[in-house]
């Protein structure tokens, strides 16, 4: 398919470099020269993704020698919603993290919009194992800022999105829930763990 056949096709879930432009510029890059690479997927695959609700995205990795890494994204947009929005949730547990500082392969992307209904409340193991292909941190983060400064929505606004991200222990990353729908949590992008059970866990008795 055409590239322009292509935008028809996903209409607001396509973001190529144009879509792109008001990111960069939030994030500093005045003029970004963004050299999309041919679209990988075949007709069929991107006529069925389109349906299914997945946004297609020009990753960029790298823009004027800076890597675009969840770091950077931390540093550019900040951690307080009373100061600027879109930013990502304060908190500070992953900053020796090394998924903080990977950057994104240059390349298209596919990403479902909306969580799968049936994958609410499993376990990531149990998903992964019944098929289920976890995006990157990084993959997710850029795709909420990138779609929030294109089309002024936010994605995942109530909802949590496993990753294939994981922490030094192994514990595996979920990002995204924008905002506490109990209004106790400010807004932001957050970045959690999901704490596997240990030997280290334990009970003690209380009379």
């Amino acid at each position: 398919m055409e590239r322009e056949q292509i935008r028809a096709v996903f209409g607001d879930h396509f973001l190529g470099k144009e879509e792109l432009a008001p990111l960069f510029k939030a994030l500093g890059f005045a003029e970004p020269d963004i050299q999309e690479k041919p679209v990988p997927y075949s007709q069929a695959v991107l006529e069925k993704a389109a349906k299914e609700g997945y946004i297609l995205i020009y990753g960029v990795g790298r823009m004027d020698g800076q890597a675009i890494t969840l770091r950077f994204l931390r540093d550019k947009f900040g951690i307080n919603p009373d100061v600027s929005e879109p930013c990502l949730y304060n908190q500070d547990w992953y900053l020796k993290e090394d998924f903080m500082d990977v950057a994104l392969d240059e390349q298209w992307y596919l990403i479902k919009k909306d969580v799968f209904e049936e994958s609410r409340a499993v376990v990531p193991d149990e998903l992964a194992r019944g098929g289920m292909h976890f995006p990157s941190a990084i993959l997710c983060a850029y795709t909420f800022f990138a779609y929030y400064f294109a089309r002024k929505e936010y994605l995942w606004w109530h909802d949590f999105v496993w990753c294939s991200d994981t922490d030094h222990n192994g514990d595996r990353i979920y990002v995204g829930k924008y905002h506490d729908i109990d209004g106790v949590n400010k807004n932001g992008f957050s970045i959690h763990r999901h704490l596997a059970l240990r030997s280290c866990y334990g009970s003690v008795n209380c009379v």
